[in-house]
């Protein structure tokens, strides 16, 4: 791994450009990288799937650290031969695996135990990140993402910050997360015109993870879709579709209807939920 050459040759000498459309931003800096690996650390015995390595910065940190099996997933196939050159010097630890990791079933085709680690692509990364959150059986043991700051917000956010919405009440439902550190744009070839930070999910106790993800993310998604409105307003059509008005509803769940739907915890969404699959 020593004698790979740097990635800013890599990138000059295999002309691997950034692709806006794909969302591309490489981040060169081996010493971010490996402080991001770092907080997937331990990773004897794991199987680290990464997504979107690109000339593989992320890659090499993830490889030099402890005896990681790590699978990558690139869509893009002008780094496939430079991802291979890793592969060979990493001692065959490397999978590569050119497709679209939104198609890509994870939980089948990477033996567990699995952690994520990525630099995801910011036209996806938000997908992505609810497809793993409410897939059944979690088959994560840990996630390290990169998302533009915005959304790391939106994922860590608490009640009462204008941050806090359905992607919080989601994630917060299955992992304790937090926001590890941020990241210029200026430290990405080419820069995003916004920052960048690193989130660390950590999946909750079996029995603290909320079971059902879909009906959380449908009174989510009405409660959020007026956040302006009070309860008893935003939730008023979704109510009716179940055969209850909204004011019935939040009082069987113990919420006061004028409450708006930014200032409940998570667990008074989850009451919610649980009102109607009681029904």
């Amino acid at each position: 791994m020593d004698n790979l050459p740097s990635l800013t040759e890599v990138v000059k000498d295999y002309d691997l450009g950034a692709n806006k459309k794909l969302g591309q931003h490489f981040l060169l800096d081996m010493n971010l990288t490996d402080k991001i690996a770092r907080l997937a650390t331990p990773l004897d015995g794991v199987n680290v799937v990464e997504i979107g390595p690109g000339p593989g910065g992320l890659t090499r940190a993830l490889l030099l650290r402890e005896t990681a099996s790590v699978t990558v997933i690139e869509m893009d196939e002008r780094f496939l031969p430079a991802l291979a050159d890793i592969g060979r010097a990493s001692g065959d630890r490397l999978s590569i695996i050119k497709g679209d990791a939104l198609k890509f079933d994870i939980a089948t085709n990477v033996p567990a135990p699995r952690k994520i680690v990525a630099n995801l692509p910011y036209n996806v990364g938000t997908k992505m990140l609810i497809n793993w959150v409410t897939e059944t059986p979690r088959f994560w043991d840990q996630m390290v993402l990169m998302f533009q700051k915005e959304v790391a917000e939106r994922v860590c956010a608490a009640p009462g910050e204008s941050a806090y919405g359905r992607l919080a009440v989601l994630c917060q439902s299955v992992a304790q997360c937090h926001m590890a550190f941020d990241i210029p744009a200026r430290a990405f070839t080419p820069p995003p015109k916004v920052d960048s930070a690193v989130v660390v999910m950590h999946p909750l106790p079996e029995g603290k993870c909320y079971p059902n993800l879909k009906l959380l993310g449908q009174v989510t998604q009405a409660a959020f879709g007026q956040r302006r409105k009070m309860l008893r307003g935003s939730l008023k059509s979704f109510a009716k579709k179940h055969g209850m008005t909204a004011t019935e509803w939040l009082e069987k769940a113990g919420i006061d209807p004028q409450l708006r739907p930014e200032t409940l915890p998570v667990s008074d969404f989850q009451k919610l939920a649980d009102c109607l699959s009681q029904k």
